[in-house]
This record gives C-alpha cells, structure tokens and sequence, in this order.
C-alpha cells in the first residue's frame, strides 16, 4: 500500500509560488517575512507531498526542477482563485486595515499626485502603511504587479501591457517649460523649426523598453529633436532650465506648478503632440480584492482633486 502524502494548504502553496520565483530560500524568507528554517521546512514537506525536489542546485544558484516550472502557473491559478474567496468574503474597512500598500509611480508625478494621496491615506487608513516606489529602467513593474511586490502602478506608456487592467486617471496636454530669460520665452512662441533645432532637455526612460511618449510621436512624424542633456529624475529638470538655454517637453499640470515657484515660462508646443494620457495599472491576482479596490478608489479620487484645482484640464 501507498503511503499518503500529506494535504497542501494554502501557506504551503504561497510558499511554493514564492521559492519557484525566487528560487532561493533566503530571498522567499525576506519576502514572506518567514525564518529561513521555516521557508526549508516548508519546502521539505512540499518535496514530500509533490515527490519532486522543486529546486535543484545550479551553476549559480537554485534552479527549478522541470515539475515546478510545471507547477507555477497551476500554483499561481490555485491562490489567485483562494484570493477571490477570501477578498469576497471579507468585509473590508479602511479605518481598520493594518495592510501595507505598494505604488510604483514615476517620480515627475511626486510632486503633485503623492501629498494628496497620502492626506487622503492617512485619514481614511490610519492604521495602514503606504509605500510609494519609483520607477526605473532596471525594474520590471509588471513582474512586480505579478509578484505582489506593487498593488497599482501609475503609468503613460503609449502602448500599456494589454495583460494588466487598465483605468484611465487624466489627460494632459503637451507643453514647452523654459527659462524666461529664453529667447523663444521673450518672442513668446517659437516655430517647429526652431523647437527641433534647438537644444532640448530629457530625462532618463522609467520603464524597461519603454520610449519617451515626446520621442515616440516625433519618430512616428519622422521628426527628431536635439536632445543635448539627458537627466536620471523628472524633478530636476526644472532647475537645469533657469540658468540654460534648454527647452523642456512636458505636460500643462507639471510645467504649470514649476512656472509658479522657479523663474520659467510656459509655451505651447509648436506641433500638434496627442493628449498625455495617466492610467492606473494592477495585475488580475488583485482584482477582486476589497482592499486594492479601496486603493484605486483613493487614486482616482486624489487624481479628481488634482483636475479641480486645474479646471482647465480635460478628465477622460
């Protein structure tokens, strides 16, 4: 007679997700805030109840055995399905919730998207922990969305992920920041001729095989502008503009609240860019979760002050 091998349960198929991802013990213990005993534990009785060892040593670490490549989308369905139960089944309030919440946001929204969220935050979840993480060319937000490691991401990618679930925050037209000793800034316009031929500030690409949405226009019009410097933070753009000849592209919300504190002036752009549109982005693990909903609610709602303040600009 066969022995019978022990049940899995939910702690143990997170644990497995967790390790086949990670593939290393130390690492699914930091991120499930487990002991690293207890993560070997735990993959002892899951290499019992599997008869599989999950993961065998390589040349550079842990690598998964061909069963637990196997295994990770069945595992991966079983606790999204487990994720739907319990979030429909509880009964969500904010005012209790001891949960922390994960943003990724580029950072030129910081400066007018985060003290608005964090005010409604704070008094709506007082309880809760929010972290907002930026976003760079070396981090992989989808994989992060998948992971769990972020709950939304704010984004204005041309072309988002059609796997991620997709709601519209604003739109925003396309300006011309400069300082307001520029010699366009005193004409108080400037020709499509002159705004490619002159120099132009940039900052760095925030997402991995991700274009700049100016640069992606220009190149679809085959035009191409002179970026002459190119800076690692959206917020730093504005002070490299006061003292220098540069012309900066970007939108009505972001160069009107420079234009109000730094000596700059404000230009249309002299082609027709399309409207820059912001979304919010989040993986199906979490969309039926009360509280990832709650979330969304409380961007979209931060986001609708923002547009009050600007009434000018077009809400999608």
């Amino acid at each position: 007679m066969s022995q019978q091998r022990e049940a899995i349960d939910t702690y143990l198929l997170r644990v497995m997700h967790t390790l086949l991802m990670e593939c290393s013990v130390t690492r699914a213990a930091v991120k499930l805030n487990q002991s690293q005993p207890a993560i070997s534990a735990a993959l002892r009785r899951l290499r019992d109840i599997t008869g599989d060892p999950l993961l065998v040593r390589g040349k550079s670490g842990m690598v998964p055995t061909d069963y637990g490549l196997w295994l990770l989308e069945p595992v991966r369905n079983a606790l999204h399905e487990i994720d739907r139960i319990r979030f429909q089944q509880h009964n969500f309030d904010p005012a209790t919730s001891t949960r922390c919440y994960r943003i990724g946001s580029p950072d030129y929204l910081n400066v007018l998207f985060v003290p608005t969220v964090v005010e409604r935050f704070r008094r709506a979840a007082p309880d809760a922990k929010l972290e907002f993480h930026s976003l760079g060319p070396s981090f992989d937000y989808e994989l992060a969305l998948e992971a769990g490691q972020l709950d939304v991401v704010i984004g204005n990618w041309p072309e988002p992920p059609e796997q991620l679930h997709l709601s519209n925050l604003l739109t925003d037209e396309i300006v011309c920041l400069m300082s307001d000793t520029h010699p366009f800034a005193k004409r108080g316009e400037l020709t499509l001729d002159q705004y490619l031929k002159a120099p132009h500030l940039t900052p760095s690409p925030y997402s991995v095989g991700q274009r700049g949405a100016i640069d992606t226009f220009l190149a679809r019009e085959r035009l191409k502008r002179n970026v002459v410097v190119t800076l690692p933070y959206f917020n730093l753009a504005p002070y490299a503009l006061v003292k220098s000849d540069l012309i900066f592209t970007t939108t009505r919300l972001f160069a009107d609240h420079y234009a109000k504190l730094l000596p700059l002036v404000v230009l249309p752009a002299p082609l027709d860019f399309p409207p820059m549109p912001y979304y919010q982005l989040w993986h199906e693990r979490v969309h039926y979760s009360d509280e990832v909903r709650w979330l969304r609610g409380l961007i979209a709602d931060a986001t609708r002050t923002l547009l009050e303040q600007k009434p000018s600009q077009p809400a999608v």
